[in-house]
């Protein structure tokens, strides 16, 4: 995708449509005709426990498993054609949290100017329905991204620290936090941090804030003895005094 306007400069519509992106529930990706993943939200990659970043550069048929060949034989064809619709397609895939196999309908549609070939697809993933909460469903294990802003929320960073340290904007790790609280039916920061302990998503006993299993290291402190935040790796946010 082209950013830059006839000048040279970076054109500020980029700016407006990843805000939007980062703000949308839906899962959305921008990919290259090929499958090339340029652009992912937060929604889309929390479906693999990521963060949106780690989807670039990564191919949508890596991530998901068409039910039909036959459906991406005919988003091929119709691209080859030039011909500008959008086609759903049936897919599978692995949670990045659980494990578990989801299914959903790819919606793929290609967008940019009609006189771009091949153009740019703009892929809309609709999940279908998970099983209603329940004991099972709340013992499920936070994805990797999930536990990490648990642990650095439990050790009192903010939601911009968080975001600066994982390389999530503030409504990105805002996604995280309202999507556990979804599902594991509580409200607020406190109730979250203190739902990771019940379930065991973060370790009891143990300083700086982290998973099971996690290494167990003493919080530091900078030369000048300012105070930090401690992050979930064992690393420390520092805080102004």
């Amino acid at each position: 995708m082209d950013d830059a306007t006839a000048d040279g400069s970076v054109s500020p519509w980029r700016n407006y449509f990843l805000i939007l992106l980062d703000r949308i529930p839906v899962p959305i990706a921008v990919c290259k005709a090929d499958g090339e993943v340029l652009i992912a939200n937060p929604a889309m990659a929390a479906e693999w426990g990521a963060a949106p970043g780690q989807l670039r550069g990564r191919n949508l048929l890596d991530l998901l498993r068409p039910r039909s060949q036959a459906q991406i034989d005919r988003v091929i064809d119709a691209l080859r054609a030039g011909r500008r619709s959008r086609y759903p397609v049936e897919v599978r895939w692995r949670a990045g949290g659980d494990g578990a196999e989801r299914e959903g309908e790819l919606t793929v549609d290609p967008v940019g100017d009609p006189s771009e070939t091949p153009p740019a697809l703009l892929a809309l993933l609709r999940v279908h329905e998970e099983p209603p909460p329940g004991p099972a469903r709340d013992r499920e294990a936070a994805s990797p991204v999930e536990t990490r802003i648990l642990a650095l929320a439990a050790s009192g960073a903010t939601t911009a620290a968080i975001g600066s340290h994982l390389g999530l904007t503030v409504d990105g790790v805002n996604y995280h936090l309202t999507r556990l609280a979804r599902r594991w039916r509580v409200q607020g920061r406190t109730a979250l941090v203190a739902k990771a302990y019940v379930l065991g998503v973060l370790a009891p006993g143990v300083w700086p804030p982290a998973a099971p299993g996690a290494a167990d290291e003493g919080p530091r402190r900078p030369r000048d003895g300012a105070p930090e935040v401690p992050s979930a790796s064992g690393c420390s946010l520092r805080k102004d005094p």
